[in-house]
C-alpha cells in the first residue's frame, strides 16, 4: 500500500471513530435527559381553582429509594407568577441533577386583581391573612407529597421549604410560625431545611429551638420591597394602611446563630429586590450545604458578602 493510500485509510478510520464517539456522547446525553422525569399532580381544589404541582425526579437506584426534597413556591407579590416558568423549571431540573426530588407548586394568588395589590394601601391585616392563606396552600401541597411519598420517592424527614419573594414570605411563615398561622393543623409535618430568596416574617420570636432548621438565605441590603433587616414591608409609613413591620434575612440569621442552627447567608451590599431571582451560579454550593447539614448532619455557619 503506497503512502497516499495509507493516509486516506487513516483519515477514514479517524472519521469513523469520531462519528462513533459523537454518537455515544449524544446517546449518553439523551439518556441523561430521559432519566429525569417531570410529572404534574393536582394537590387541592379551592374556590373552583385546581392547584397543581410539578414533581421533577432524578433516576432512582431502586424502587424503594427516597431522596431529600425541595418544595418550591414562586414569587410575584401574591398576584402573579407561575410554577412552571423558565427559571422555576431550571431550578427544579438543577435540583434533580444534584440528587434531589424537586417540586414547584401553584397557589392561590389572593392579591391578583385587587385594588390595593400588596403595597402600602393594602391593610396590614389583609397582608397577614395573605401570608396565612399562602402558608396553608403550601402545607396542603406538602401534605399531598407526604401522602404519596412512597410513589414519589420523597424522604419525609428531609423536606426543604423554598421560595422567592412572596413565596419566601409564605414558606418562612409556614416553617417558622406554624402556631401563629396554622393553629396546629399541620403539626404532623416537619421540615429539614429552608431556602429563602429575599424573604421576611412577622414575628422573630416564633423561631425557636424546635422550629429552627438549616437555612440558606439570599438578600440585598438595599432591598426596596422586603426589608433586609427589621423595617416596614415595602417601607410604608406608619400612617399607611399597609404598615407592617417584618424581620428580614439579617434578623433571621441572627436568630439562627443564637440558637446554634446552621445557615448559609448571601448578602449583597447594593442589592435590591432583584436578589429574589434564582441564583443559578450558586446552586451547587446551596445544594452542597443541604447535603452536608441535612444528610451528613454537619454544622455550618457561613456568611458570604458581595
Amino acid at each position: 500500500m503506497n503512502e497516499a493510500l495509507k493516509r486516506i485509510t487513516l483519515v477514514k478510520n479517524l472519521q469513523m471513530k469520531l462519528k462513533i464517539s459523537v454518537g455515544v456522547l449524544l446517546f449518553s446525553f439523551s439518556t441523561l435527559l430521559l432519566a429525569q422525569q417531570k410529572k404534574t399532580y393536582t394537590y387541592a381544589t379551592k374556590d373552583g381553582q385546581e392547584l397543581q404541582l410539578d414533581v421533577y425526579s432524578p433516576e432512582f437506584s431502586s424502587k424503594s429509594e427516597k431522596l431529600p426534597t425541595l418544595v418550591w413556591m414562586h414569587g410575584g407579590g401574591f398576584s402573579g407568577g407561575v410554577r412552571d416558568n423558565q427559571n422555576e423549571t431550571k431550578l427544579c431540573e438543577t435540583a434533580a441533577e444534584q440528587g434531589f426530588v424537586a417540586v414547584s407548586i401553584s397557589y392561590r394568588l389572593l392579591r391578583k386583581g385587587t385594588a390595593t395589590y400588596f403595597g402600602c394601601d393594602c391593610p396590614a391585616a389583609e397582608k397577614k391573612e395573605t401570608f396565612k392563606q399562602a402558608a396553608i396552600d403550601y402545607m396542603d401541597a406538602v401534605s399531598f407529597l407526604i401522602d404519596h411519598s412512597d410513589d414519589l420517592h420523597i424522604d419525609t424527614d428531609k423536606i426543604i421549604a423554598g421560595g422567592s419573594s412572596a413565596g419566601a414570605e409564605a414558606i418562612l411563615s409556614a416553617v417558622y410560625m406554624p402556631k401563629y398561622y396554622l393553629d396546629g393543623a399541620y403539626d404532623q409535618i416537619s421540615f429539614a431545611g429552608v431556602f429563602s430568596l429575599a424573604g421576611a416574617l412577622v414575628n422573630l420570636d416564633e423561631i425557636t429551638s424546635k422550629t429552627a432548621v438549616p437555612s440558606v438565605l439570599f438578600h440585598g441590603i438595599a432591598d426596596n420591597l422586603v426589608p433586609y433587616s427589621k423595617a416596614a414591608h415595602h417601607y410604608c409609613n406608619p400612617k399607611d394602611a399597609g404598615y407592617l413591620v417584618l424581620n428580614g434575612s439579617d434578623k433571621i440569621v441572627d436568630r439562627l446563630s443564637l440558637l446554634g442552627t446552621s445557615y448559609l447567608f448571601y448578602t449583597y451590599e447594593k442589592g435590591r429586590h432583584e436578589i429574589s431571582g434564582i441564583p443559578f451560579g450558586d446552586l451547587t454550593d446551596v445544594f452542597d450545604f443541604f447535603k452536608s447539614t441535612i444528610v451528613k448532619d454537619t454544622h455550618i455557619t457561613k456568611t458570604i458578602s458581595r
